[in-house]
């Protein structure tokens, strides 16, 4: 058992039989009654966020989660198949653990899952993956950058907006967490 005052961004609670993960905190010490903790928390398995509050030293559980490093080795099915970079064991993690992330992976991507007594719970992009452009319209005469943009098919078949002067087979750089475009990679 830890307190509320050891609570850390990061930091996973277990609640009401279900785990939240710590996104911000707080400490707060007003001028009238005593100290307490605001957060505002994650819910590992649905996404759901809330904000939360704990009087200060209060008893909570916090779960103990393993972040480690895997490498995205193919898809099985539907499940998808990771490498762990530290024993080369190899872990099934299903499309609702994945997410949105399976629009930007590739395989051999580095990826970082969290663990909680051996089973997945989520996963963890890099902020940014450079893909390729496998189809977009042509780009026409006089298309600027300023301009507006166009849907593009990326080669893990994700869609995106792009510029207008892109064309097929440019690398561009993409926002895994919203999925925005952030620019050209020259190689």
């Amino acid at each position: 058992m830890a307190t509320s005052n050891d609570i850390k961004n990061g930091t996973v609670i277990k609640e009401n039989g279900q785990l939240w993960s710590v996104i911000e905190f707080q400490h707060v010490k007003p001028g009238k009654g005593g100290a307490f903790v605001r957060t505002k928390q994650k819910n590992v398995v649905s996404g759901k966020i809330i904000d939360k509050t704990y009087n200060a030293g209060a008893k909570i559980e916090t779960a103990s989660v393993d972040r480690r490093d895997y490498q995205y080795l193919y898809q099985d099915g539907a499940d998808f198949v990771f490498m762990d970079q530290s024993d080369y064991d190899q872990l099934t993690v299903s499309p609702t653990v994945v997410g949105d992330a399976s629009k930007y992976m590739l395989e051999s991507q580095q990826v970082q899952i969290a663990l909680h007594e051996g089973e997945p719970l989520y996963l963890e992009m890099p902020a940014s993956v450079v893909l390729e452009v496998t189809y977009t319209e042509p780009g026409l005469q006089g298309d600027r950058s300023t301009g507006g943009t166009k849907s593009a098919t990326l080669e893990t078949g994700a869609e995106i907006q792009v510029p207008l002067f892109l064309e097929t087979g440019t690398k561009v750089k993409v926002d895994t967490r919203t999925g925005d475009y952030l620019g050209r990679v020259n190689d």
